[in-house]
């Protein structure tokens, strides 16, 4: 913003306006007095200060003009039809189809806004997040006072310097004075491209920007349309992936409000017992690494699913070959939230018994795997890791009657750190820790 000074006008204005009122045989009064037109040009600069150069029209000089006669009724009228102005063109630049899109308004073209009276304006603004619910409110007022102090209509009374001021630096700070304004999303034309081909790194990254640079309400939309295009049986292989590429490029940055719209979706698939769109929901949310937003009771679900597959597996043919992506997709899980304590026995059971492995040895690409969730583990979790070798299951019986798997299991829980160790289990860490 470049500086404004205004003229030294006021001294010359003055008595214009009282030889002038005088002619006419008219009171003075009528216009404001002197020392408001002086308080409200002092001040007119701080104003103007918060308006974009290019914003700066003929309408504002005009303003100007108005607060140095003392018609602050016109001044006023000048600037708030600066900023209708200026509304219209967020609109335009956020997209007239995009608008009709989101409002479901049909035939929303150039006419339909210039249609719109001030106060439908106002809210669509809101509506578009092109104006903050402070602007509204704020603006809201000033389009009340436009109507009843302004020239613009026959006035209810007159307002002073203060008023005007207060009255003109609304306008400067939510109408005139952003200067970034959102360019809305075409939904339909997103919508084909995702259902389309693959995204090449330059068009998701092209689409990323757009999606960025459009308010939060359309956001939200837009994400919970690609949770729909991936949970949808019919939608192709490509569409999935690039609407997982898009998802995953927000998901850190999801705000409250986006997490719970996708929960809200997750939850009507189980309400209407649509069980191919829940599995693909769930798959969604756990490649964006956002699985504990749907609950203990669908984590344990899928981790004790997880790790029955885990632990088949392991007791198969050729399982020193076959385990890694299975380790890898249970680390995954887990990763993603602390395991519920329902599952933790057998989340703990699992991952011991294949890092343990068998009298021939361990899966020794999967063995990564099992480290870091045996590193990962919870003090009440280390307690069941520890408790293990003096039940009667497959890796307590292991570690019984075969040295290797002994030996393993005590590698295993030299990884622990002592300070995840529970007082309850201190003596048993001990001495596994002493072995030799």
């Amino acid at each position: 913003m470049t500086d404004v000074t205004l003229p030294a006008v006021v001294d010359s204005t003055l008595p214009v306006l009282d030889e002038l009122t005088s002619s006419l045989g008219v009171p003075r009064d009528i216009l404001a007095s002197t020392d408001e037109i002086q308080t409200a040009w002092e001040n007119l600069p701080g104003v103007m200060r918060k308006i974009p150069p290019a914003l700066r029209t003929e309408s504002l000089a005009r303003m100007c003009v108005a607060v140095a006669s003392g018609l602050f009724d016109s001044a006023i009228n000048y600037i708030w039809n600066a900023s209708i102005i200026e509304l219209r063109e967020k609109v335009r630049k956020f997209g007239l189809n995009v608008v009709e899109q989101i409002t479901g308004k049909s035939n929303f073209d150039e006419q339909a806004l210039l249609d719109l009276k001030d106060a439908e304006l106002l809210s669509l603004c809101l509506k578009l997040n092109l104006i903050t619910e402070d602007g509204f409110f704020f603006l809201d007022q000033c389009r009340d006072i436009r109507n009843n102090f302004s020239a613009a209509h026959p006035t209810v009374g007159k307002i002073d310097d203060h008023e005007f001021i207060a009255f003109a630096n609304r306008c400067a700070k939510y109408a005139l004075g952003d200067e970034h304004s959102h360019v809305g999303v075409d939904i339909q034309a997103f919508m084909d491209a995702v259902k389309g081909s693959k995204f090449s790194n330059e068009q998701k990254q092209q689409w990323v920007q757009r999606i960025s640079q459009t308010h939060e309400a359309q956001q939200y939309l837009l994400f919970g349309s690609l949770h729909g295009i991936y949970c949808d049986p019919s939608s192709n292989e490509e569409a999935r992936v690039n609407a997982l590429m898009i998802s995953a490029e927000f998901a850190p940055h999801f705000t409250p409000k986006a997490k719970s719209d996708l929960i809200n979706r997750h939850h009507e698939y189980i309400a209407k017992g649509d069980e191919k769109r829940h599995k693909a929901s769930q798959q969604f949310f756990e490649k964006l690494g956002m699985l504990s937003l749907l609950g203990e009771h669908e984590m344990h679900s899928m981790i004790s699913a997880a790790c029955q597959r885990m632990l088949s597996v392991h007791q198969a043919f050729d399982n020193f070959y076959n385990e890694p992506p299975f380790a890898e997709r249970l680390l995954q899980l887990s990763s993603q939230g602390e395991v519920p304590d329902t599952v933790k026995d057998e989340f703990v059971n699992t991952v011991v018994t294949c890092a343990v492995g068998n009298p021939y040895g361990v899966s020794n690409a999967a063995m990564p795997y099992y480290l870091k969730m045996i590193q990962s583990f919870s003090p009440r979790e280390v307690e069941i890791m520890l408790n293990l070798p003096k039940k009667k299951n497959i890796v307590g019986e292991r570690i019984k009657r075969h040295q290797r798997c002994k030996s393993q299991f005590k590698e295993i829980v030299r990884m622990v750190d002592p300070s995840s160790v529970p007082t309850s289990v201190a003596t048993t860490y001990n001495y596994w820790i002493q072995q030799r």
